[in-house]
């Protein structure tokens, strides 16, 4: 056996703290380390050209390199040994950067330390086994999750390379939050013309299948051969008879607060959620129906002329195959009510920005004119507050949720526009407008519509004289504000969705504590997660913006059809392995598996002279976490690249 070490500068990365030279002069004192040097960047072709001489011309067949994090660099070396004609799973990486070079500020301390890391890193090798990837097939389908303007875009990206879609979106119609907006910044496109067309385009789309009003209930296997349980809530119309004439919910007695439109307005017990739906098929309010609720109405049965309306429709459940998911789920907003120094639900004319949106959009509940929905008067003197359950660690959230000063700055505009004599007044933290022309918009804004930006917090907002009187504080000018305001707009923050921890849960993928979905690597991966074949885009992941959001959309498709256009998929062999002849069969193993990975069968047991029950790893399903090799109390299950001898050894250097 023949050690080769390779310690990196990472240019001063490593070098300005760790003696690069010292450590590898170290190395040569190991056990079977036969030869080792430095270099800048061992990750360059340089660098691996070196690492491929070396194994040539000494003779190596284990490779240690000392530079950053294995998960930024271990597939490069990998395929320079694979290159070299060595197994690539005889490399280690010892991460002398990361859990080194970077944590520590004494050079003689740093440099030790790093001694000690690739003394644990010649260990480990000397000890590794080769190994083979293995292959599986894939199923040639993606599953996209939620149908807002992410999910329509991923959709739409991979139909082009005639790859079967479904869409499952939870409500009546897909289009998500955009649907609700006017336009758009900074270009002020109207949004329905931008997205419509979109979803047109996918629902006309022979490779894309939809199911609306319709939620994931169970998702088990792995990459290329997900098993998914998808509920497709009962419509009570038949969306094979009806035609969306609008005959039913126009005799609809039930009305009901329009969801859609925040309460500004009612709907009907059976509706369409707005005039461009997709699929443009009414769906019945199973809480609100009267026939549903007491047998005591059934007229939009009586007056639907094709026999659409079917009280009896239940629920269904339906199983299919992906090889791929695409988590598309989108972002809701945070609960103001926490702020009653505001007033919200206290005083009618404080809304949200969203509320605002509705009243702007021409199809929206007020047609277009901005008004107080008090009394139904046009809005002249607009209060808009920024920061609302953002960048506050108190009552919301730690994060800047990225679009609030470029939507509010975008109500300041269609406020002048609707109302010309009207006077906007922004109270604001900080103006944080880091996209392409976002600034110059927001000067725009300022500078020929007029609107006032007043840096500070507002304290009190309270009702007297049919005006909502709103206190503040402009730390510019270091004065107190006093503004009669007819409305006032609450500029509240992006958050996750209310059940976003349970979806990643059964997804198998991490969120974090604001329960936002984590990406692989937030620059080398910030679409893929550490499951295999499940990918993320849109605000599900964080507040994002509309570019972003479908800039995001097709990079996760481009990551899903890299998976679909293989003829079978390769797996790592970094898995564990079940020693059947120490197994009890006790499954602590199963409970601990966050993956499913493992499942029980029979042997025969010739000693006992009867079959008894193991443990059995499913090798395309492991994703090599170890869990299960910690609660293993007779030690029957090892993990490749990370057996129990390998850690022993290391325990034992150090």
């Amino acid at each position: 056996m023949k050690i080769g070490v390779f310690v990196c500068h990472c240019g001063t990365n490593i070098a300005a703290t760790v003696d690069v030279e010292k450590a590898a002069k170290a190395a040569l004192n190991l056990a079977k380390v036969k030869f080792s040097t430095t270099y800048k960047y061992m990750c360059s072709s340089p660098g691996q050209a070196l690492i491929k001489d070396a194994i040539k011309e000494k003779g190596l067949d284990r490779i240690v390199v000392c530079a950053c994090s294995p998960s930024l660099h271990e597939k490069t070396f990998r395929e320079c040994l694979k290159e070299s004609g060595i197994n690539p799973y005889l490399l280690e990486i010892a991460n002398i950067r990361e859990h080194c070079s970077w944590v520590h500020r004494d050079r003689e301390t740093a440099t030790r330390k790093a001694i000690e890391i690739m003394k644990l890193a010649v260990t480990k090798v000397t000890h590794n086994r080769p190994l083979e990837k293995t292959h599986m097939p894939i199923e040639k389908r993606v599953l996209v999750i939620g149908g807002g303007i992410s999910g329509i875009q991923s959709a739409i990206d991979i139909s082009f390379a005639k790859f079967p879609v479904v869409i499952v979106e939870r409500e009546a119609s897909i289009g998500g939050r955009m649907a609700r907006f006017d336009k758009t910044f900074p270009t002020l496109d109207c949004a329905a013309c931008i997205l419509t067309p979109k979803m047109v385009t996918v629902a006309q789309n022979k490779y894309v299948t939809l199911h609306t009003y319709a939620e994931i209930e169970e998702v088990t296997g792995h990459v290329g051969d997900f098993k998914v349980k998808i509920r497709k809530k009962a419509r009570f119309v038949d969306t094979s008879k009806c035609t969306g004439c609008g005959a039913c919910w126009n005799k609809c007695p039930a009305k009901v607060a329009s969801e859609f439109d925040l309460g500004l307005c009612k709907r009907t017990a059976i509706y369409t959620p707005f005039p461009q739906a997709v699929p443009n098929i009414p769906v019945i309010d199973r809480e609100n129906c009267l026939y549903l609720k007491s047998k005591k109405c059934g007229l939009c049965q009586k007056v639907c002329p094709f026999g659409a309306i079917n009280y009896q429709m239940q629920d269904e459940i339906i199983e299919e195959k992906f090889g791929a998911i695409i988590v598309a789920t989108g972002f809701t907003q945070f609960d103001h009510s926490v702020y009653g120094e505001y007033g919200y639900g206290k005083y009618r004319d404080v809304i949200t920005g969203l509320h605002f949106e509705r009243m702007a959009n021409s199809s929206g509940p007020t047609g277009g004119k901005i008004i107080r929905p008090s009394d139904g008067k046009v809005a002249r003197d607009v209060v808009f507050i920024q920061c609302v359950g953002s960048r506050d660690e108190q009552k919301g959230v730690s994060y800047c949720s990225r679009l609030c000063c470029m939507y509010t700055a975008k109500h300041a505009l269609l406020l002048k526009e609707h109302n010309p004599d009207s006077q906007a007044y922004v109270f604001y933290i900080d103006i944080r407008a880091a996209g392409k022309n976002y600034e110059e918009f927001v000067k725009k804004v300022q500078n020929e519509y007029g609107a006032v930006y007043l840096r500070g917090r507002v304290s009190r907002i309270f009702e007297k004289g049919g005006k909502l009187i709103v206190r503040g504080a402009d730390t510019l000018s270091g004065a107190q504000i006093e503004i009669k305001a007819d409305l006032v707009v609450l500029a509240v923050g992006l958050i996750a969705q209310n059940d976003a921890a349970k979806l990643a849960q059964m997804l198998h993928i991490p969120y974090d504590q604001n329960n936002l979905f984590t990406e692989a690597h937030p620059k080398l991966a910030p679409v893929e997660t550490i499951t295999s074949g499940v990918f993320l885009t849109g605000a599900c992941q964080s507040p994002k913006d509309i570019p972003d959001t479908v800039a995001t959309a097709s990079a996760a498709s481009v990551k899903a059809l890299g998976l679909l256009v293989q003829d079978q998929l390769e797996k790592e062999p970094l898995v564990a392995r079940v020693d059947k002849n120490l197994c009890s069969g006790c499954q602590a193993c199963i409970k601990a598996c966050s993956f499913n990975a493992i499942e029980t069968k029979e042997v025969e047991d010739r000693a006992l002279k009867r079959k008894r029950t193991v443990a059995e790893v499913i090798e395309g399903v492991c994703s090599g976490c170890g869990n299960c090799t910690a609660v293993c109390r007779m030690s029957a299950i090892d993990l490749e690249g990370f057996s129990n001898r390998q850690i022993m050894e290391e325990i034992e250097v150090l």
